[in-house]
């Protein structure tokens, strides 16, 4: 028993200002939890499906790239909408409570047709970036669905959350909810004005050029959600930042601000042309270094908790990690290889193992049991490890030539170095699914009633 009192966190960072936002906060975790759940279930079919001798036994490559659209959807998409709703919920007030409800009701919706349309026939699979797609009827109503419950989380975003004067870590906190919302928007907007305006391609091509500028928009609300998170989590664990709530609320402007040259790419060059492409390119690869700042202070925050045993502190920890090998292995892209999903697959885990460990610490906020135990103290390093042994694999492989969004015998492996990559990537894949089920089983023990009073 001395063991789970370890894992009980101080007092909570930020209160939730009412029950309609603990309301909705928990309904929203509900539904990014059931992401995950249906993610991590095709995600064994994909990983099995890549990995040398057992890879032959899925002949079916249609089914893999159906399963590869909905996963990525489910464990990206949606899971990363519902969380920053999660957070949008317990930042803002009360009001709008009609919008809030109407927009998970859709989201929920959309998220559910989207998880059964691999299995409806003829659902031809699109692996664009971003929001990758089936041309099925019942993904593309699911897809605009969700999209628009998603949408009215955002817009109650902005108009709930309070925005004054940064003088206390909650209004710090709730600036940088803020800016994530409005990234939100943003990204909203330009998928919007991409559907408008975009050339008359046919197939890949289309969705490939219509989520282009959208989809890099989205990427800053993932990193300014990501940033808050680390911030969190770090205080959370009573790190002492070397610098004022106003200088952090300044800081996560400075992050956001790259976000004006959306519009401008927008004016100047129109969706679909090569210079639309190589201009969202160069704002990832510049416009994220703003957030460099803030990145240093997540690291003081994990130096000063260290020795701290507690999940918030391993989430963070291994979240910090990740990011940063995905950031090293963009810089490694060359051609277009495995080395490619290695890279945003180490920025993506950053953000699940960010969200995953905030996780931890809201939960008795929403009203569930306390996460304790060595086991949920652990989770985080094995979904993490297995993450990075995956996405090292990966980028072995992609040394090696192996081309991305292939499986079966379409990858050619041919060479012992291609197959031993791939061993790798299919190993830490399934270690991470191990450590992802544990942490839907750890949240699914806290969400549920309890039989007993223990």
């Amino acid at each position: 028993m001395s063991h789970d009192t370890e894992n009980i966190l101080p007092a909570p960072l930020l209160e939730i200002p009412d029950a309609v936002s603990r309301q909705l906060a928990r309904a929203w975790l509900w539904l990014g939890v059931a992401s995950l759940i249906g993610s991590g279930l095709l995600a064994i079919l994909l990983v099995l499906s890549r990995t040398p001798g057992i890879q032959d036994a899925f002949p079916l490559l249609d089914f893999f790239r159906a399963a590869l659209v909905v996963h990525v959807d489910l464990s990206v998409l949606v899971w990363f909408m519902a969380f920053a709703a999660v957070l949008w919920s317990m930042t803002g007030s009360g009001q709008a409570a009609a919008l809030g409800r109407g927009g998970f009701l859709l989201a929920a919706i959309g998220t559910a047709l989207i998880t059964i349309s691999p299995f409806a026939p003829d659902s031809h699979p699109l692996l664009n970036n971003y929001i990758p797609m089936l041309r099925h009827p019942l993904f593309v109503a699911g897809l605009l669905i969700a999209g628009s419950g998603f949408g009215l989380a955002i817009v109650r975003a902005l108009l709930t959350i309070p925005v004054g004067a940064q003088t206390s870590t909650q209004a710090t906190l709730r600036l940088g909810s803020f800016l994530a919302a409005l990234a939100g928007a943003i990204a909203l907007a330009a998928f919007v004005t991409s559907w408008a305006t975009g050339p008359d391609y046919e197939g890949q091509a289309y969705y490939e050029a219509i989520y282009w500028g959208g989809g890099h928009a989205l990427q800053f609300q993932h990193t300014l959600l990501l940033l808050v998170a680390w911030l969190w989590l770090g205080l959370q664990l009573g790190a002492k930042l070397p610098v004022s709530s106003q200088t952090v609320a300044t800081l996560l402007v400075v992050a956001a601000l790259p976000l004006v040259a959306v519009p401008l790419i927008y004016a100047f060059w129109p969706v679909g042309t090569p210079l639309h492409i190589v201009k969202f390119v160069s704002l990832m690869q510049w416009g994220h270094l703003a957030m460099f700042p803030l990145i240093l202070l997540a690291a003081a925050a994990i130096w000063q908790s260290r020795g701290k045993a507690e999940p918030a502190r391993s989430a963070l920890l291994a979240s910090f990690s990740l990011f940063a090998v995905g950031g090293i292995l963009a810089f490694m892209i060359q051609g277009v290889n495995v080395v490619i999903p290695a890279h945003y697959h180490g920025s993506i885990v950053g953000v699940t193992l960010a969200f995953m460990g905030l996780t931890y610490v809201v939960l008795p906020q929403l009203g569930f049991r306390p996460v304790a135990g060595r086991l949920a103290r652990w989770q985080p390093y094995i979904y993490g490890g297995g993450q990075l042994l995956h996405i090292l694999g990966l980028a072995w492989s992609g040394g090696y030539g192996v081309q991305r969004k292939v499986a079966g015998a379409e990858q050619a492996l041919t060479t012992l170095p291609q197959k031993i990559g791939m061993g790798m990537m299919g190993l830490g894949g399934l270690i991470a699914i191990i450590g992802g089920l544990i942490f839907v089983l750890i949240c699914l023990k806290s969400m549920t009633p309890s039989r007993s009073s223990e």
